[in-house]
């Protein structure tokens, strides 16, 4: 594997409720830099949680109980993210690691203009920048993720769902941020709007050379786009391999229970009981 960006170390994370839920359990993974990782597994796996508690967006009940999560930065300092204080996770998010939200289509302010939601990022990480130049970059990002400039001005519900995904994936590009997280992002578009979607980001990773992190439940679609798959079962790591080697040849019994649970287009037809 190339050069590391994000290693995560016996990372556990338990919502502390009666009884306790050990939603992560020591979870050590490595992430290298342009790599789109794949994390998949069955709702409730602990997934979500997981990239939450990376980047410090976890609330109580749930806490932290174990675990290192050291940031490889592109200028050689390596960032301890448990570590940070308040201010500086808040100056780090967005900067060097972005996400797009589980249902982002929803997450726009119905009442605030598109390109005036976008304006805020600069506006708070990038303070130095003029009005004229926050709504030129704004402008940029519209035309990047294919929205197109002149859709500044529209409110949310004046948008597609897709649209309004392509408005989430432009917001959590604006900086430039050297890793993006992906929960589920195409889960409420249909297929072809998922496709475009989907390649927009192969695309757009080629072009920036950022890492993404795929959280998702659909196999299939991570075996298409991933480098490499980590498989999560009940909170825990079963199996990582490359998404070919994943496909020919899964080593965990849960990886093989995952792949055939999703139908395949060739092969003999089957017998419908009814």
């Amino acid at each position: 594997m190339s050069e590391p960006l994000l290693s995560i170390h016996d990372f556990s994370v338990t919502y502390d409720v009666d009884p306790p839920v050990h939603a992560v359990k020591g979870v050590t993974l490595e992430l290298a830099r342009g790599e789109i990782l794949g994390l998949a597994g069955e709702s409730g796996c602990g997934k979500t949680t997981l990239a939450y508690g990376v980047q410090r967006l976890l609330k109580a009940p749930a806490v932290i109980t174990n675990g290192s999560v050291m940031f490889h930065d592109a200028s050689g300092e390596d960032v301890d993210i448990n570590a940070l204080g308040a201010e500086e996770m808040r100056r780090f998010r967005w900067d060097k690691i972005s996400m797009v939200f589980q249902g982002a289509m929803n997450s726009l302010n119905p009442v605030a203009q598109i390109g005036s939601q976008l304006e805020d990022v600069f506006e708070v990480h990038r303070p130095e920048m003029t009005p004229r130049q926050r709504r030129s970059e704004v402008a940029d990002l519209l035309e990047l993720v294919r929205v197109g400039a002149q859709r500044a001005r529209s409110f949310p519900h004046e948008l597609s769902g897709g649209m309004r995904q392509r408005v989430m994936i432009a917001m959590a590009l604006a900086l430039r941020p050297q890793l993006m997280v992906m929960d589920e992002p195409t889960t409420a578009l249909d297929v072809l709007v998922q496709r475009e979607i989907i390649r927009q980001i192969s695309q757009l990773r080629h072009e920036f050379g950022f890492s993404v992190i795929f959280i998702t439940h659909d196999l299939p679609l991570l075996l298409e786009i991933t480098d490499r798959i980590a498989i999560m079962r009940e909170g825990e790591i079963v199996e990582v391999g490359r998404a070919e080697q994943i496909w020919t040849d899964p080593q965990d019994a849960y990886t093989r229970t995952l792949l055939s649970s999703f139908p395949r287009l060739t092969g003999e037809r089957g017998v419908v009981v009814r």
